[in-house]
C-alpha cells in the first residue's frame, strides 16, 4: 500500500522540523540552587546595627527551620557577541514566599582587546564578595559590614563597562552607572542615573601554589528618600527614618590563597579581608504621615571590616573562622532623632566572631555548621545554623 501524506501532514512535520531545529540552537543553562537551614538565637530582641540605618536584607534571619535564599538562573550565549543571564531569587519571609528578580543582565563575549560591557540587573563589582551569590560564600551570612552598608548586598540596574589590560600581572579597570533606586541608594535621581562605582582589581601568582588580589572601589549616589527599618510607640504612628543627601563608599579588599603545587583538591587555604568607609551628607526625617515630622541634619561616618580565614584540611572538609567590626561617628542638629533613626552608636562598636565548619560531597552539594558570638549590640547573641546548600544542575565557576 503506498504512503500517502497530506499537505498539512508535510506542513505539520515541516513545522515541528523547524521547531526543533530551533530548539537545538537555543539550549540554555537551566540551575535551581537548595538553600535550607536551621537558626538558634539566644537575644530575642529585634536587631540591630547601632549607628546604621539597615535596610535592604539585613538582619539574622530566622530562627527554627526555614528556607533560605534558593535560586533559579537560566543563562546562555544569545549569539556570537551577547551573553545573557536571569537569576530569581525565592525566599520565605514572616511565612510568605516571596520572589525578586534578583539578576537580568546581557554581557558582551566578544569585544576583543580585554574590554567588556554588562547591562540590565546585576551584582556591583564594589569589594570583593558584592559580587559573589550568597550560596558562594564560605559563610551562612554576610560579614557585618555589608550588612550595615549595603542591606546584605549591592546590586542595581545599569550598564558596566570594565578593561582588563594586556599585562603578565592581572589589572583590571571598570564603572558602573547605576539607577540608584535600591538600597543603599534611593529616588533614581539623576534621571534614573542616581549611582556610579569606579572599581580597580589587580593579582598575580607567586610561584606555584600561592596567588593574590588587591581591590579598590569607590561607590556614590545622590540619594533621594531612602527608607530604614520603621520606628513604632505605642499609642503613635510608625516614623520611618528617611534620608536624603549625599553618600560615597570606599573600599579596599585583599584575598591570598594557597594551594600546595596549585593543587587546590587536596588542601588549600584562603585569606580574605575588606574595610569599607561610608560618609554621608544631607538630612534624615522621621516620617510619620504627618505634615511636619521630625528632622535633623545628618553628617555621618561609618566604617567597618572584617577578616576571615578558610582552610581546606583533606579533601571535602573545611573549616573558618571569621572576625567582623564596625563602629561609627554621626552627628547632627537634634540627637533624639539621630537615635530613633538608628544613627546613635550607643557607645558601642559592633563586633563578632564566627566558626564555620562544612563538607562537600560534590562540587554540587555542602553540608554546613556555624557559629557566632555576636557582639553586635548591648546584649551579647550566641547564634547557631546548620545549612544545606545543593545546585541542580550547571552553574558558572565563581570568580577568584
Amino acid at each position: 500500500m503506498p504512503l500517502r501524506i497530506s499537505i498539512a501532514s508535510a506542513l505539520s512535520l515541516a513545522i515541528a522540523s523547524t521547531a526543533i531545529a530551533k530548539d537545538n540552537l537555543f539550549n540554555p543553562d537551566i540551575s535551581l540552587i537548595l538553600d535550607g537551614r536551621f537558626g538558634a538565637f539566644d537575644n530575642e530582641s529585634d536587631y540591630e546595627l547601632p549607628g546604621f540605618m539597615l535596610g535592604g536584607e539585613a538582619g539574622r534571619g530566622e530562627e527554627g527551620f526555614h528556607l533560605g535564599h534558593n535560586e533559579l538562573a537560566i543563562s546562555a550565549n544569545v549569539d556570537d557577541l551577547f551573553y545573557g543571564k536571569l537569576t530569581a531569587a525565592i525566599a520565605d519571609h514572616e511565612g510568605e514566599t516571596e520572589v525578586e528578580l534578583e539578576e537580568a543582565f546581557i554581557e558582551t563575549s566578544a569585544l576583543g582587546n580585554g574590554l567588556n560591557i554588562k547591562a540590565g540587573r546585576f551584582f556591583s563589582s564594589i569589594g570583593y564578595l558584592n559580587q559573589q551569590h550568597g550560596h558562594a560564600w564560605d559563610f551562612v551570612d554576610a560579614p557585618l559590614i555589608y550588612r550595615g552598608l549595603f542591606g546584605e548586598q549591592l546590586i542595581d540596574d545599569g550598564i558596566q563597562v570594565s578593561w582588563v589590560a594586556p599585562t603578565d600581572i592581572y589589572l583590571q579597570l571598570g564603572g558602573e552607572l547605576l539607577r540608584g533606586e535600591r538600597f543603599p541608594a534611593g529616588g533614581a535621581s539623576n534621571d534614573g542615573k542616581g549611582a556610579s562605582t569606579l572599581f580597580a582589581k589587580i593579582g598575580g601568582d607567586i610561584g606555584e601554589s600561592h596567588a593574590w588580589q588587591l581591590g579598590l572601589s569607590h561607590w556614590r549616589a545622590e540619594v533621594e528618600d531612602r527608607t530604614s527599618g520603621g520606628h513604632h510607640h505605642e499609642g503613635e504612628a510608625e516614623e520611618v527614618p528617611t534620608y536624603s543627601g549625599d553618600s560615597d563608599v570606599t573600599g579596599i579588599d585583599f584575598v591570598w590563597k594557597w594551594a600546595p603545587l596549585g593543587n587546590a583538591s587536596q588542601r588549600n587555604f584562603k585569606l580574605q579581608g575588606e574595610y569599607f568607609i561610608r560618609d554621608e551628607d544631607g538630612d534624615v526625617i522621621m516620617d510619620d504621615g504627618s505634615e511636619s515630622p521630625e528632622s535633623t541634619t545628618y553628617d555621618g561616618e561609618q566604617e567597618g571590616w572584617y577578616l576571615q580565614g578558610i582552610y581546606q584540611f583533606m579533601p571535602r572538609w573545611r573549616v573558618g573562622l571569621r572576625y567582623d567590626r564596625l563602629e561609627s561617628d554621626n552627628k547632627g542638629s537634634d540627637e533624639e532623632v539621630l537615635a530613633e533613626a538608628g544613627l546613635d552608636n550607643e557607645g558601642h562598636k559592633p563586633e563578632r566572631i564566627t566558626l564555620m565548619g562544612d563538607y562537600s560531597h560534590s562540587e554540587f552539594s555542602r553540608l554546613r555548621l556555624q557559629y557566632a558570638r555576636d557582639d553586635s549590640y548591648e546584649d551579647s547573641d550566641d547564634i547557631v545554623m546548620l545549612q544545606f546548600v545543593m545546585s541542580l544542575g550547571p552553574h558558572g565557576a565563581h570568580r577568584f
